[in-house]
């Protein structure tokens, strides 16, 4: 059960830490009143709370300055908000914030034993997987048929995961966890819809590309692997289905 309390203006919402939050919507336009019942809010709360969160909408970055007076400390941003906390207790414990980008690559080999694989405008290095970001809130499965899509025009199906790489620093000193995935062919036509970033696609022998001298090892060794393993199957979807949100479970395939 979520317990509501209004103190002052706010409207507040207690979370599993012990901590309250105010969404962005409960917020006064006018910055003094907001500085007073902030105030009251503290002094209301410090006690008995362990934190407070506070939602701000990129058109509230006037209450920034006098949140950050008051002890809060950025957490969390997109592009249109920012997430600010304050400690009410020395030793309360604050979730860790997002710490890494994900990726995806994805291995798709047709009935001819060709691989499919693109050349970046900005690589330094020969061919490789298709692959990229996966969006905030898009699934694994999704993101590896549209990235293949778009860089290459071929429809794909997607079978299972088969490696994970994980990087840091990457962009934003963050961590990049990369998900690499097999995918079956739908189709075969070359038709690249991203051609800002991609300058070649196409089909190529398996073995040819393996001894490509210009190919990074690091591709080499996930095609090897994608041909030697099965990976990890999407499956048993139905043992969650009582979460209202989008998941999706990856399980050992059987030999």
């Amino acid at each position: 059960m979520v317990l509501v309390e209004n103190i002052g203006c706010f409207k507040t919402v207690l979370d599993p830490y012990n901590g309250i939050t105010i969404d962005s919507k409960d917020l006064p336009d006018d910055k003094k009143i907001f500085e007073e019942n902030l105030e009251l809010l503290i002094e209301k709360t410090k006690n008995k709370r362990n934190l407070i969160w506070i939602y701000m909408d990129i058109s509230q970055s006037q209450l920034i300055p006098s949140a950050t007076k008051k002890g809060f400390f950025f957490h969390t941003c997109s592009e249109k908000f920012l997430l600010l906390v304050k400690k009410l207790k020395a030793d309360a414990i604050i979730p860790t914030a997002a710490n890494h980008t994900l990726g995806v690559g994805v291995v798709t080999i047709n009935d001819k034993n060709e691989i499919l694989v693109i050349k970046e405008k900005i690589s330094v290095v020969g061919y490789k997987i298709p692959g990229g970001h996966i969006d905030d809130g898009e699934m694994i499965s999704t993101a590896a048929k549209r990235e293949v899509f778009e860089e290459t025009g071929v429809e794909v199906e997607f079978e299972s995961i088969i490696s994970l790489g994980h990087f840091y620093p990457h962009q934003f000193h963050k961590s990049n966890l990369y998900v690499l995935c097999l995918a079956k062919p739908l189709s075969s036509k070359i038709d690249i819809n991203d051609t800002q970033e991609i300058e070649d696609a196409k089909w190529v022998d398996v073995q040819e590309y393996l001894n490509d001298e210009s190919v990074f090892p690091y591709s080499k060794e996930i095609v090897k692997t994608a041909l030697e393993f099965k990976g990890l199957k999407r499956s048993n979807q139905e043992i969650l289905t009582h979460l209202k949100k989008d998941f999706e479970l990856f399980f050992p395939i059987k030999s």
